[in-house]
């Protein structure tokens, strides 16, 4: 009987993934990762918003019980805010955007969690995203594909998996919709069944990203000049953290026209401003590659590419530069690419790999 580890947030979805483990003749362990403390965040999570909290572990524990399988807790907050949290407030005082849940698949339930369980002898790990795992036949890679379930598609955040990580690593609900989810839940008396999603970063509860930097790393957040794209001054921002490209509302300025951060300078402490139009552009470029579906790019490719989580993807094409990067080319110029936030590209279902978008 195969051995599996599964991570369980206490949410439903990674409590049915074990189910469907169990289902399958599994030897299923359950483990919910202890990421931070409460003297990591600025307040307690609301348990009904976020993940990591005692209530999350303790609804993982019950569900564990309730199926007759091991549950374990595994101490990583060390890992997380070395990998996580730490480059989370790094990289919005460089002037990006970040996504922090990218960095926590990555090093976290991928990585410290995979390399965990393989040395306790466990043949595989599972979470609960909704994402397919299938090998080609032709070239035997392990590829990485969307869910039946497509307004739940998790393939954004996992665009960093290895052949390794993916050889290791079951995804049971791939294959059913959401409500199945609910469904399955409530039919197996799980405590769980109707536990709302997780919202917003689990280590900033509240939603107050500057606030939290403040908290994490006690950096003076200094005010500096609103410029227009000419370069000239036409007012004063409150620190770079408090903006995002595209941003409308809360900037403070009255010009008569709508006004949207179209860029932000942490050399020189400045944020641009500008119209809508301003926000469109026709190329990027992304470092920080990893491939999957491809051992490397070696030539041109035309793809689809998403640079936002929750966006619908638009073709493009890719081309490697000699730096190590690649640069991506609209068919038609989009709005509001972000430096700090992933491209994740793909050819039809399957994602051929992803960056970070290069300020």
């Amino acid at each position: 009987m195969k051995k599996v580890m599964i991570g369980m947030s206490g949410g439903v979805d990674s409590s049915v993934a074990a189910l469907r483990l169990q289902q399958e003749g599994y030897d299923v362990t359950g483990v919910t990762l202890k990421l931070f403390g409460d003297e990591d965040i600025i307040q307690a999570p609301d348990a009904t918003r976020t993940c990591c909290a005692l209530r999350d572990v303790e609804d993982a524990r019950s569900v564990a019980y309730r199926l007759g399988f091991e549950h374990l807790v595994f101490n990583f907050k060390d890992a997380f805010r070395s990998h996580v949290m730490q480059p989370f407030c790094d990289s919005y005082l460089r002037g990006e955007t970040p996504n922090p849940c990218i960095d926590c698949n990555r090093h976290i339930k991928f990585d410290a969690m995979l390399r965990r369980a393989e040395a306790l002898g466990y043949d595989y790990i599972a979470t609960g995203h909704y994402a397919v795992r299938r090998q080609d036949p032709a070239t035997g890679r392990y590829l990485l594909c969307r869910p039946k379930d497509r307004s739940k598609d998790q393939t954004y955040v996992l665009y960093n998996l290895t052949q390794h990580q993916l050889a290791h690593t079951l995804f049971p609900l791939g294959d059913l919709e959401k409500a199945q989810v609910r469904q399955m839940a409530e039919a197996a008396g799980l405590v769980n069944s109707h536990k709302p999603d997780s919202q917003d970063i689990c280590f900033v509860p509240d939603g107050d990203y500057a606030g939290y930097i403040r908290h994490a790393t006690g950096a003076e957040i200094q005010p500096g000049d609103f410029l227009d794209t000419a370069g000239n001054p036409i007012g004063r921002h409150r620190g770079l953290i408090h903006y995002t490209i595209g941003q409308r509302k809360g900037l403070g300025l009255s010009l008569g026209r709508p006004a949207y951060v179209v860029g932000k300078d942490a050399t020189s402490n400045t944020v641009t401003i500008g119209a809508e139009s301003d926000l469109y552009t026709d190329s990027f470029t992304v470092r920080e590659l990893n491939w999957i579906s491809i051992p490397a790019l070696t030539a041109p490719m035309q793809v689809t590419v998403k640079t936002r989580y929750s966006q619908t993807e638009v073709p493009c094409r890719i081309e490697p530069m000699e730096d190590g990067t690649c640069r991506a080319v609209f068919e038609t110029p989009q709005r509001a690419v972000t430096a700090g936030q992933s491209a994740v590209f793909y050819d039809g279902d399957t994602v051929v790999g992803g960056g970070i978008i290069r300020g």
